[in-house]
């Protein structure tokens, strides 16, 4: 099945927006809850799976797909939009997190590719959203993604949400890269994607790194993020108010006090 067509714009630098222009009759596909706006002339239907018609017909083929959506973390259903109008028309999606916007073109990377489940932002109608679960139980469970990622299959466009900036990078034949698991973001099929431990006992303990790296080894394209949202979310709690049972520090006793001076020492709170 032949993908839809679609033109669009990324804008804006670090917190990026797309916007997909649809001729008459042309559908974009998006996770639910992604959209920022759109003409009154594209119509919304929420629908089961990914749309693209490859996961069977009736309804049973539907309900296997969206249950694969499930299994992937994501919601049941995904949002179609399409264009009712006469003329040309746009709709916009945005990522849930500070970060980049990565479009692919899979018709000119083989028809696929390989992503962390939580990337996916839309695509073109009739680019296939399924699990690619990994083969090593080593990779699977430390490999930052677990055992079950997304496979995009298909030959229109694809877009991704990657957190902080970007790295698109060729690696060649046999060439390896060790990365964080964190932050991969997606691998063309051919790059073998393997975990090793990162460093002695002492390192991989005191070194801050975590205990194992995701070696990607070529040829094929990869994707990195410098900021996964794990690792965002993580600063966001060590930063957030402590809290002694169910109240805020700073709230009037003894410890309440300790604990706003001990803030106002650290940065983290002004007069």
């Amino acid at each position: 099945m032949s993908c839809h067509e679609v033109d669009y714009r990324v804008f804006g630098a670090e917190m990026q927006y797309l916007e997909v222009e649809l001729d008459p009759g042309e559908t974009a596909m998006a996770e639910a809850g992604a959209m920022m706006y759109k003409d009154p002339s594209i119509h919304m239907e929420s629908i089961f799976g990914d749309g693209s018609g490859r996961e069977g017909s009736g309804f049973m083929g539907k309900l296997m797909g969206a249950g694969k959506r499930v299994l992937m973390g994501e919601s049941l259903f995904m949002t179609a939009f399409t264009n009712n109008g006469g003329g040309k028309a746009n709709v916009a999606f945005a990522a849930p997190f500070p970060g980049n916007i990565v479009p692919v073109d899979l018709g000119e990377l083989g028809g696929e590719i390989i992503c962390q489940k939580d990337s996916f932002l839309c695509a073109a109608k009739g680019v296939s959203i399924d699990i690619y679960l990994q083969k090593k139980i080593l990779t699977g469970l430390f490999g930052g993604e677990g055992f079950i990622m997304e496979r995009l299959t298909g030959d229109g466009m694809a877009f991704m949400n990657a957190g902080g900036t970007v790295l698109d990078r060729e690696l060649a034949s046999g060439e390896t890269l060790d990365v964080d698991t964190g932050c991969v973001v997606a691998f063309m099929p051919s790059v073998q994607m393997d975990i090793r431990q990162a460093g002695n006992i002492k390192t991989s303990l005191f070194g801050g790194e975590g205990l194992f790296f995701a070696t990607l080894k070529g040829p094929g394209r990869i994707w990195l993020q410098s900021l996964p949202f794990s690792r965002l979310a993580g600063r966001m709690l060590q930063a957030a108010p402590q809290r002694l049972g169910s109240k805020d520090q700073g709230e009037g006793s003894i410890l309440d006090t300790l604990g706003g001076l001990g803030g106002l020492i650290g940065g983290d709170r002004s007069f």
